[in-house]
């Protein structure tokens, strides 16, 4: 277990290019994420996915009976969470399910080198997920909470 470090006088805060910056390679170098839906009664779910971002969204796969994807099925909302509570990037997406077969054999070959999972291999369905994100948060201190919306209404902030 990695033991966080909690800074007795918290780094400055950082520019919003530097927050863009470490978000993106957040979406570069990291493998899995928190992955939080609801069902229609509002019962929540948060499971670890892997995933591969294609500069636009993000792409998860999990078993179709699990609830994660009958939420995603159901209604399609979901929130993404990458890092730990003092380097956190939160994002706030739409979901649509897609078939194995509709994805592009060099997108699934992708996903698989990337994530070390490969869904086609198992007998009971594995749909993916492609997560448009609708906004971004990011921050680490309390001293990053103002300006820590990156994307709002699905579009990058200047």
């Amino acid at each position: 277990m990695t033991e966080q470090t909690i800074p007795s006088i918290p780094a400055p805060p950082r520019t919003h290019e530097e927050r863009l910056k470490d978000t993106l390679a957040r979406f570069e170098n990291d493998v899995d994420v928190w992955v939080a839906t609801a069902d229609a009664d509002g019962v929540p779910c948060m499971v670890p996915l892997s995933f591969l971002r294609d500069g636009e969204t993000f792409l998860v796969s999990t078993q179709r009976t699990n609830p994660t994807a009958r939420n995603l099925i159901a209604n399609g909302r979901v929130r993404l969470a990458f890092g730990v509570t003092r380097d956190v990037v939160l994002v706030e997406g739409a979901a649509k399910a897609v078939e194995a077969s509709d994805l592009a054999p060099a997108v699934r070959e992708a996903f698989a080198a990337r994530t070390g999972f490969d869904p086609s291999g198992f007998a009971t369905p594995y749909p993916y997920f492609r997560i448009t994100p609708v906004w971004i948060q990011a921050w680490r201190e309390v001293n990053e909470m103002a300006g820590r919306q990156l994307m709002a209404d699905g579009r990058w902030l200047p």
